[in-house]
């Protein structure tokens, strides 16, 4: 069957020249919650490369949505920066999209500027710190949040929003029964679990209108027992559907619960805590990191069964995302009718992996999953380490040629 890889497709009023995006991987690149000169040359880097789309990582729609300080926050003062990058990636012949969210219980006060906020009171070990329930007043208010950034995602040029509602933030801290307790209309059955999902959809659409593409990032399932399984996610799915999302990013996994059911693979625990600040943290990740990161191995198209099970339920357009780094794998996803394949490791590598494919030079963005460029985002910025081997020595090289060191 010919490939459709390299031909145009729609998220709503919005067409990709061709099937690949690149996904809401956190860059590490807002020192001060702001757009910089990195970032944007990240991004116009992998526009150049060929890619359909490219996505800016996490915007919180608030301050209380922040849980890094060098993460961005969707406020006027960063439209202009925005701007810069929306201008140099439709320059280079991409679209681009911002992700949108909340990240709840995954935050502390120093970064927040208030206690960390969630869909009922409770402790984040990941923090570590104690999380509010909120109130009615804020579920409405922080919806509008969600429209007002929408709104000036359109103001600095973009041309399509992702709505963060997995991977344990705030929406999916609502919808899932891990972390919703509550026994009002906001808690409960999944119904009422959806509500301040569809409250925050119905603000998104009206405020992207008719010219802008809404894509969802959405659990499967939250990948451990207690959590969101996958008849929920599929109800979930469905909701989304009739609220009117042009496209569903299909994933899976809790940030605090089951990290690297997203990710897959092993996190590089010494290399992490080397980067961290807090000597109290650092040593508490080194004793307990392995409990709180257990290894998932990682594999090919890796979240591919689940999705083909959401592929059969709905209609809208799907985007495939976790283990695609290869074109067999792009090819494979593509096959079993995705609309658009998602990638962040294997571009972060080669930015210019999709004018690889299409030019017939590589097949390969020769990521080898090892997650150090994970390990590193978190405290200071996204950087590709490689494994070289030297004569009889095992390396770990750095995609900036900063350093070269043996490693294990």
């Amino acid at each position: 069957m010919e490939s459709n890889l390299f031909t145009p497709a729609n998220i709503g009023p919005v067409t990709l020249r061709n099937r690949t995006i690149r996904s809401a991987a956190f860059e590490g690149m807002c020192p001060d919650n702001m757009p910089s000169q990195k970032l944007k040359d990240y991004h116009r880097s992998v526009a150049a490369g060929g890619v359909g789309m490219t996505t800016i990582a996490y915007a919180a729609v608030t301050r209380s949505g922040l849980s890094f300080p060098h993460q961005l926050w969707m406020r006027p003062q960063a439209i202009p920066l925005l701007r810069n990058i929306t201008d140099a990636v439709h320059a280079a012949g991409a679209k681009v999209s911002v992700q949108l969210g909340h990240c709840g219980n995954m935050s502390h006060r120093s970064t927040a500027g208030c206690t960390p906020i969630s869909a009922s009171n409770g402790f984040n070990l990941y923090s570590p710190t104690f999380v509010r329930k909120m109130r009615d007043d804020e579920i409405v208010a922080m919806s509008k949040a969600f429209g007002d950034a929408v709104r000036m995602a359109r103001d600095a040029g973009m041309d399509c929003v992702e709505i963060h509602a997995g991977h344990g933030y705030l929406i999916s801290q609502f919808l899932s029964p891990y972390t919703n307790r509550r026994r009002d209309r906001w808690g409960g059955s999944l119904d009422n679990r959806m509500r301040f999902m569809r409250i925050c959809m119905e603000e998104v659409m009206k405020a992207a209108g008719s010219d802008m593409g809404v894509l969802v990032k959405t659990n499967m399932r939250d990948g451990f027992k207690g959590g969101m399984d996958i008849d929920d996610g599929i109800l979930v799915a469905r909701e989304l559907e009739n609220l009117g999302a042009h496209a569903l990013v299909l994933s899976g996994g809790f940030v605090s619960k089951a990290p690297m059911y997203v990710m897959r693979g092993e996190m590089p625990i010494k290399s992490m805590t080397e980067y961290m600040d807090s000597k109290l943290l650092k040593f508490g990740v080194r004793l307990f990191g392995r409990m709180m990161m257990p290894t998932i191995p990682y594999e090919s198209c890796y979240f591919l069964d689940d999705a083909k099970l959401f592929r059969r339920e709905l209609k809208l357009p799907l985007v495939y995302v976790g283990g695609c780094s290869t074109r067999q794998a792009i090819e494979r996803v593509l096959g079993e009718g995705f609309e658009f394949v998602q990638m962040a490791r294997a571009l972060i590598s080669r930015p210019d992996f999709v004018n690889l494919m299409r030019e017939g030079r590589s097949d390969d963005s020769i990521c080898c999953h090892v997650n150090y460029c994970i390990a590193r985002m978190y405290s200071k910025d996204m950087v590709c380490f490689r494994r070289t081997l030297i004569g009889d020595k095992l390396y770990w090289e750095c995609d900036r040629l900063e350093s070269l060191w043996e490693g294990k």
